[in-house]
């Protein structure tokens, strides 16, 4: 079959609003139901869709979806909040910047982009409104913030591009600190300049930090303390070799569970079991995408189409910053319209070859693949944290979209560091072993 024919039969099937999952699958098994010669058959598909979940590093990501819930439920992110608050609330956009701050730390506990905007915004819009500042500012805020889920590690991102390319998951958790503090700094910076010019309310301001500064230091830091150590515990134990990423992320739930429960005291025994069936109906979509994904990666390999698509790139595009260029323009598009693991999925097996005959390192392209689709889950129209801040504000999305257009520029600025500076990411894989 052409590579142009399959690729619009896919691109089709993506616009009726088929399951991802469905399109994978379908495509999996549309060669050999169109030549019975084909070598791989329906047969072979099922058992590569079987096997492609047979990893223990996948293990990690239904690990962290439950780590992430508890988290969330046991009102971690308002102790993260407090204790940024607590040294910038009186400088210009202090609380605003406390809140990125927050969707930072929290990201090295839930690894997702959704949960931190969902446990975050929760508590932050409401807060940041009473404050004075504008609502559509601070839902923005918050749901571009939000896309350090995906690139702080622990990342689910990274851990189902690592089973997709065979990167060291360890080296894209370390490779992503970099990135994640400079894509911080960024939104930083322009909530600053934003809170020069609108300040809030100044009164309001001064008395809810004095309110956090009358606790005193040892107070705020002990009531944050459990949450500010968890990533510190996850991360420090891949880090220094303790730990596989699956393993470190049974130790977050365990300990997750542990200060929700008797800590912060803020859920009970008996709603851990609602905890766990809500990680499982998070997890379930993920496991039959990743599946039917690892067929369809399979086929598309048997049918040389990365090979060919990358011939073609590569004679019409020869310089690297081109190429690099050329592939995070589709990857932006794609990211408009697909979640980031199946865009992962889908994208990897094509794009990792190309890049890769030009000179870019894997655990390179991961980050800044891993970042490049944390755009498109602010963007409409299939922009997963617009709907969850609309669910929280009931601002419409579209409005929501605009608001976001200012940080999202910050946002590009650092992919474009990114993509054009490899020791960001490289930096720090290469110096701790």
């Amino acid at each position: 079959m052409p590579v142009l024919v399959f690729f619009v039969i896919l691109i089709v099937l993506f616009v009726f609003t088929i399951p991802v999952a469905g399109v994978f699958g379908g495509m999996a098994f549309l060669p050999s139901f169109l030549d019975p010669s084909f070598p791989y058959t329906v047969e072979a598909a099922i058992r590569s869709m079987v096997n492609g979940l047979d990893s223990f590093t996948l293990l990690a990501v239904p690990l962290f979806i439950l780590s992430g819930i508890i988290m969330a439920r046991g009102g971690i992110s308002e102790k993260i909040f407090d204790f940024f608050a607590y040294f910038i609330g009186n400088k210009t956009g202090g609380f605003p910047c406390a809140v990125i701050g927050t969707c930072m730390f929290y990201s090295a506990i839930s690894g997702s982009s959704p949960a931190t905007v969902a446990a975050v915004g929760s508590m932050s819009i409401p807060f940041l409104v009473n404050m004075g500042y504008d609502k559509l500012f601070s839902t923005a805020l918050v749901t571009v913030s939000g896309g350090l889920g995906v690139i702080i590690p622990p990342s689910i991102s990274y851990i189902v591009y690592a089973s997709s390319s065979s990167a060291s998951p360890s080296k894209l958790f370390i490779g992503g600190i970099i990135p994640g503090l400079l894509i911080t700094f960024c939104l930083m910076v322009y909530a600053y300049f934003y809170c020069r010019k609108h300040k809030g309310n100044k009164e309001l301001l001064a008395k809810s930090y004095d309110a956090i500064r009358s606790k005193g230091f040892l107070c705020v830091f002990r009531e944050s303390f459990w949450a500010l150590v968890c990533p510190i515990i996850i991360l420090g134990s891949i880090y220094t070799g303790i730990t596989t990423p699956t393993e470190a992320a049974a130790i977050s739930v365990i300990y997750a569970l542990f200060i929700s429960i008797f800590v912060y005291k803020k859920i009970g025994i008996k709603e851990i079991v609602d905890m766990f069936f809500e990680g499982v109906k998070s997890y379930v979509p993920i496991l039959f995408i990743i599946s039917a994904a690892t067929a369809f990666g399979r086929v598309v390999a048997m049918l040389r189409y990365s090979h060919e698509i990358g011939s073609f790139v590569t004679e019409v595009i020869s310089n690297k910053y081109a190429v690099l260029i050329f592939v995070n323009l589709v990857m932006l598009v794609f990211g408009m319209f697909l979640d980031n693991i199946p865009n992962i999925m889908l994208l990897t097996p094509i794009f990792l070859p190309i890049v890769k005959s030009v000179g870019v390192d894997p655990v390179h392209f991961g980050i800044m693949m891993t970042v490049n689709l944390a755009v498109g889950m602010v963007t409409p129209p299939m922009g997963i944290n617009l709907y969850i801040a609309n669910s929280l504000t009931g601002e419409p999305v579209l409005k929501i979209a605009k608001a976001t257009v200012p940080f999202l520029i910050a946002f590009l600025a650092a992919l474009c560091f990114i993509i054009f500076v490899p020791s960001l990411s490289l930096w720090l894989p290469s110096i701790i072993k």
